[in-house]
């Protein structure tokens, strides 16, 4: 299982997209009370990513969903996971799509 940080504040999530300048992170945007996003948190957190990982869950912290979506200009769904490098989100995947498999194809490609 992979250990990811979650971001709850809206400067703690200014502070990670500043650093996606210098490398990629993976963003998961969570309902925790979902049972599709329970699915694909299970997908994400048994996934060995090399790039660090962050956690949002929508509920609880949606200003800083609504501010991921407005900086990176990515409609909101959730589940959702983002992969950000250079400021920008190079790719994104929702509901079923999140898969081990389709994160490893994601990361290949940077």
């Amino acid at each position: 299982m992979i250990k990811h940080t979650e971001i709850v504040l809206i400067d703690q999530w200014k502070d990670i997209w500043e650093q996606t300048k210098k490398k990629a992170v993976l963003v998961f945007k969570h309902s925790t009370t979902c049972p599709v996003s329970a699915h694909a948190y299970k997908e994400f957190t048994s996934f060995d990513s090399p790039v660090e990982t962050y956690l949002v869950k929508v509920i609880e912290n949606r200003t800083v969903s609504n501010e991921i979506e407005s900086d990176l200009g990515v409609r909101h769904e959730s589940p959702q996971v983002l992969l950000i490098a250079d400021g920008e989100a190079v790719w994104s995947a929702s509901h079923w799509k999140i898969t081990k498999k389709e994160l490893t194809k994601a990361l290949i490609s940077l």
